[in-house]
Formats: C-alpha cells, sequence, structure tokens
C-alpha cells in the first residue's frame, strides 16, 4: 500500500516518559514523534509497558515526561485533542444501554434518560453513518457483535475529530473480515484527515500492511522506523522469536 507524507502542519511529541511502580521500571525514556497523517504502530511483547505508555499519554498513569501538540505553521503549541479507542468494553449483555445513550453520553451534557432531542439524535445517526452502522442507534450496547461495537467507540472517538488517535489493540475478539475491515476504516480515516494516529498492535502482518512507522518497545525504545527497517533489525527478531 502507497503510504502517504505527512502534511507537515502538525506534529506530536511524546518526550521523555518514564514510568515506575516501586521499584519496577516501566517505560524509561520513551519518546515518539507523531506527524499528522501518518500511522505509527506500537509494537512488542507481552509486558513489554504498551498499555501503560498509552495510559501515560491519556493522563490515567503517574508518569514523568510530557506531550506536547505544535501546530508548525503557526509555530506554537496547542491545546491537543486526542480519541481513544479501548482493546474492550466491560458490558454486561443485558444492560439496557443502547448506542445512542452511550455516544450521547460522550458528546453531549444532555441527560439521556430525558426525551431524545432531534438534533442530537440526527448528529449521532450522520456519525455512526460514516461507517454504515446507522442502523444500530437504537440497539442495545450488550447485543452488537465485536465489529459493530469498534465502530461505534471509533465513530465516538473522532467526535469531534481529534489530533491523535489511540488504539489500543482495538480489534481483540473480531473475526478476520471484521479485522481487515476496521483497518481499512482507520487508513481512510488518516488520510481523509490528516490525523495522527497511535495504533498497539499484534498482528504484525497488518501493521506491515498500513503503518508508516513502527515502534518496537520493551519498556523503553528497543528500534523504530518503517516496517521494514523494524522487522529487518535483529533485535525485533530476538525479541519475537523468543515469543513463539
Amino acid at each position: 500500500m502507497e503510504k502517504k507524507k505527512a502534511c507537515g502542519a502538525h506534529c506530536i511529541k511524546i518526550s521523555d516518559i518514564n514510568v515506575r511502580f516501586g521499584d519496577e521500571v516501566v517505560l524509561k525514556d520513551v519518546n515518539i514523534h507523531l506527524h499528522c497523517g501518518h500511522l505509527v504502530a506500537l509494537i512488542g511483547p507481552n509486558g513489554a509497558g504498551k498499555s501503560t505508555l498509552i495510559k501515560s499519554i491519556l493522563g490515567e498513569v503517574k508518569h514523568t515526561g510530557k506531550v506536547t501538540f505544535r501546530n508548525l505553521v503557526k509555530g506554537k503549541a496547542e491545546k491537543m485533542k486526542i480519541g481513544y479507542v479501548p482493546q474492550s468494553l466491560n458490558i454486561e449483555r443485558d444492560i439496557p444501554v443502547t448506542v445512542y445513550d452511550l455516544f450521547a453520553s460522550y458528546i453531549s451534557c444532555y441527560p439521556v434518560w430525558l426525551p431524545k432531542r432531534k438534533s442530537l439524535y440526527e448528529k449521532i445517526v450522520r456519525q455512526l453513518s460514516i461507517f454504515s452502522i446507522e442502523d444500530c442507534i437504537d440497539k442495545q450496547i450488550g447485543k452488537l457483535s465485536g465489529g459493530e461495537l469498534q465502530r461505534v467507540l471509533l465513530s465516538i472517538a473522532i467526535t469531534p475529530m481529534p489530533n491523535l488517535l489511540i488504539l489500543d489493540e482495538p480489534v481483540s475478539g473480531i473475526d478476520h473480515n471484521g479485522v481487515m475491515d476496521f483497518y481499512r476504516l482507520v487508513d481512510t480515516i488518516k488520510r481523509e484527515n490528516d490525523i495522527a494516529i497511535l495504533l498497539v498492535s499484534h498482528d504484525l502482518d497488518l501493521v506491515k500492511e498500513y503503518a508508516d512507522k513502527v515502534l518496537l518497545l520493551n519498556h523503553e525504545v528497543i528500534c523504530e522506523g518503517t516496517p521494514d527497517e523494524v522487522y529487518d533489525d535483529p533485535r525485533f527478531h530476538e525479541i519475537f522469536d523468543e515469543e513463539k
């Protein structure tokens, strides 16, 4: 797949992230540079600190270091909008919460137990239609398939469109066709909106196909570069050959 060059208007720097849990060093001096219009894939063995890094960026884990978003056209730092799709949601199958309820609770202060507002309902329908799941708006969250749920979460994550979209192993439990559809949707979002995407994934083949840059993490950055550069690195083989 032909990789699109970054537009060069914005950049995100994740600088010197360090995390310790007691005496355990979970992350050490992690630096990542993301450009708009690029997908950076974060790979590594189990327990490498990938999810901890995501939680640090989201402000959910105590850490040192910083994350900055800079408008290169204006030459100044700006507040960054982050969209996030988690690996899964722990939702009871029979919970009486619909897609509308979940979506509205994220994007509006209007109480979801009050009568639906037509304008809000129509806005959610439009956002869901981007991923062809507008028919799910009144469906209970617990009754969605894995692929439907991930499309709903992706719809929420890009409302409004963020500067950085974080995807933390977003296709776990989805069948092969659903996985392929999800990656194609993410690629379309990236190309059409010039946003930066940080993806945590164990699917090395799809990472190679869709990522512009790969970062191999094992508590610290082991190596980074294009998919071919990282996959050809002896340190990549040392880590993943051990996991086989």
